[in-house]
C-alpha cells in the first residue's frame, strides 16, 4: 500500500510540472475522441461497480438470508463432487482432494466423491486420501480412468457415470476443477441456493490464488480477480453470470446428466464463415454455460463462498506466460459470445445480451485512444503523449483504488498491470479475433488438428492475416479522420497528414 501511496504522490507532484504545451489549443479537439471514448469506458466500468456493489450490499445479502431461513430443507438430496486432474504435481493433487474429502464428510450429506484421473498414481493418492478423512457411509468414492485426451472427455465420463448412479431428485454435481481448493463451509454454504432458487439452473462463486511462480505473476493473478469478483457481482445482479468457471461450480444433477448436456461438453464447435467448423478444445466451461443460456435458466453467483486455486504460469516469463493465458481465455470467450448474441436479448435478457456485446467491441474502443494520442503526437503536437501517459496513469490510479471495495489490500503494480491488461490484452483479442482455429491447453498436448490440408492451412493463415490487417488499417484511418474532421478548419497540417 506504501507504493502505491508513492505512486499516488508522484501523479500529484507531476501536475505542477504540466507544460502549456500539454495544454495546446489543439488538445480539446484531440481529446474529443479520447474523451468520448473515456466517458464510455469508464462509464461503463462505474456501472459494473454500482452494480456490485448493490449486490454485495444489498441483494445478495437479502437472499443469504432466504437461504438461511430455509434451513436444513433446502439442503441437497444428494451431492457429486467430481473432481478432474491431470498433470498436476503431487502436492497439488493432494490439498485438492484433502479439502474435498473433509467438506464432504463436514458437510454432513451424502455425497459422491467422482475422481477423474488419467494416472494410477493419483488414483492410489486419492485413495489413501479418501482413508485418512475418516469413516462414513455417507461419502462415497467412484473412479473415472481416461486417456489424457482433454478435460472434455473426462468431464463427459463423469457425467456418465453420475447418470448411471441415477441421481435422486434434488441433487446437486459440483464441478472442481483439480488445483481448486473448497474452503471450509463452501459446501453448506452454497448448495442450498439451487433449492431455493428454483429458476437457477448453476452457481459459481468468488475465486482467489495462490500463485506458484514470480510476484509479477502473483500480483497479476491477484488483480484479475479482484476484477472478476466486480464484474461477476454486477452480472450476479441479473442472476445471469458470463461464465460457469471450471474452478468450482454446482449444477442441478439433472441437467448434467441430460444426454444433450454431455455431449455439448463432450463435442462442441461452431462454424465460422471462413474458418470452416471450429471444434472446440479447451473452454467447457463456456459450453456448459451457453447451455443453461440458451435453455432460459438463471446462473447465480455466490460472493460470499470462495475457492482457493492454485496457480501455476505456464512460463517463467510474464510475457510469454501472459500471453499464452490470454490466448486460451480470450479464444474461449470470443468462440462463444458469438453465437450467445444470436440467442437475441429477448431470450437472455438486455443487460447480458450487451454485456456479451462489449465483449467484442471494447478490444476495439479500449486501443482507440492509444492510437489517437500516437497521431496526436506526431502530427499536431507531441507532446500530447505526456498529456495522454499522465491521463492513463490516474485513470489506472482510480480503478486500483476501486478495487479495493471487493479486496482488503492492492498493490502499486495494479495501475501498470491493469494498463497491461487493457492494451495488450485488446492486442491478443483482435489477434485471436480473426484466428479462432487457434487453441491449446496449457497443460496438455491437445492442438486443433481439423486442418489437415496444406493448401487449406496456407489459406487461413493469409486469410486471417489480410482481414486482420484490413481491421487495423480501418481502425488506424477512421481515428485520423475522426481528428481531421475536428481540426480541419484550425490545424493546416492536419490536411497534408491525410492529403495524397
Amino acid at each position: 500500500m506504501r507504493g502505491l501511496i508513492l505512486y499516488a504522490l508522484i501523479l500529484a507532484a507531476l501536475v505542477y510540472q504540466l507544460d502549456e504545451s500539454w495544454l495546446d489549443p489543439l488538445s480539446p479537439y484531440y481529446l474529443a475522441l479520447i474523451g468520448t471514448i473515456g466517458i464510455w469506458r469508464y462509464g461503463w466500468a462505474a456501472i459494473h461497480i454500482v452494480r456490485a456493489m448493490l449486490y454485495l450490499h444489498i441483494v445478495f445479502p437479502r437472499m443469504r438470508r432466504k437461504v438461511e431461513a430455509a434451513g436444513e430443507a433446502a439442503m441437497p438430496s444428494h451431492v457429486y463432487l467430481l473432481v478432474t486432474s491431470f498433470r498436476i504435481d503431487t502436492e497439488t493433487t493432494r490439498k485438492v482432494y484433502h479439502s474435498v474429502f473433509k467438506e464432504a464428510v463436514e458437510s454432513g450429506l451424502r455425497c459422491t466423491v467422482v475422481a477423474s484421473l488419467v494416472e494410477m498414481g493419483d488414483q492410489r493418492l486419492v485413495k489413501q486420501l479418501r482413508l485418512m478423512a475418516g469413516e462414513t457411509d455417507l461419502v462415497d468414492l467412484k473412479f473415472v480412468r481416461i486417456a489424457g485426451t482433454g478435460k472434455r472427455d473426462a468431464l463427459a465420463e463423469g457425467f456418465r457415470l453420475i447418470a448411471r448412479e441415477e441421481p435422486p431428485p434434488g441433487a446437486v454435481a459440483c464441478v472442481i476443477d483439480g488445483d481448486s481448493i473448497l474452503e471450509d463451509g463452501a459446501l453448506r454454504r452454497s448448495l442450498p441456493f439451487l433449492s431455493v432458487y428454483p429458476r437457477a439452473g448453476a452457481f459459481t462463486t468468488d475465486e482467489v490464488c495462490k500463485v506458484e511462480g514470480r510476484e509479477i505473476f502473483r500480483q497479476w493473478y491477484s488483480m484479475r480477480f479482484a476484477q472478476r469478483q466486480i464484474l461477476m457481482s454486477s452480472h450476479g445482479l441479473a442472476r445471469r453470470v458470463l461464465t460457469l468457471t471450471g474452478r468450482m461450480s454446482a449444477f442441478r444433477a439433472d441437467l448434467v446428466t441430460d444426454p444433450d448436456f454431455v455431449r455439448q461438453i463432450e463435442v462442441d464447435w461452431i462454424d465460422h464463415w471462413r474458418l470452416g467448423r471450429l471444434k472446440f478444445l479447451t473452454g467447457d466451461d463456456k459450453s456448459s454455460w451457453f447451455f443453461l443460456l440458451r435453455r432460459g435458466w438463471q446462473m447465480l453467483y455466490i460472493p460470499d463462498v470462495r475457492i482457493v486455486t492454485i496457480e501455476h504460469p505456464p512460463h517463467n516469463s510474464f510475457l510469454i506466460g501472459s500471453t499464452q493465458l490470454m490466448v486460451r481465455w480470450f479464444g474461449n470467450m470470443l468462440r462463444t459470445n458469438g453465437r450467445a448474441l444470436k440467442l437475441g436479448p429477448k431470450k437472455i435478457t438486455w443487460w447480458t445480451w450487451w454485456s456479451i456485446f462489449d465483449q467484442r467491441i471494447s478490444m476495439w474502443t479500449s486501443l482507440t485512444g492509444l492510437v489517437a494520442a500516437i497521431l496526436a503526437s506526431i502530427f499536431i503536437e507531441p507532446t500530447l503523449i505526456l498529456g495522454y501517459l499522465y491521463w492513463v496513469a490516474l485513470t489506472r490510479l482510480l480503478q486500483t483504488i476501486a478495487l479495493l471495495t471487493v479486496r482488503q489490500e492492492v498493490n502499486w503494480t495494479y495501475p501498470f498491470l491493469l494498463y497491461y491488461n487493457q492494451i495488450y490484452g485488446s492486442i491478443v483479442k483482435t489477434y485471436i479475433f480473426f484466428r479462432l482455429d487457434r487453441q491449446k491447453w496449457t497443460r496438455q498436448n491437445t492442438t486443433n488438428k481439423g486442418v489437415t490440408s496444406l493448401f487449406r492451412q496456407r489459406y487461413i493463415s493469409a486469410s486471417s492475416f489480410f482481414v486482420h490487417s484490413f481491421a487495423i488499417l480501418a481502425l488506424i484511418v477512421f481515428v485520423g479522420n475522426f481528428m481531421r474532421a475536428l481540426t480541419v478548419d484550425s490545424v493546416e497540417n492536419v490536411d497534408l497528414m491525410f492529403s495524397e
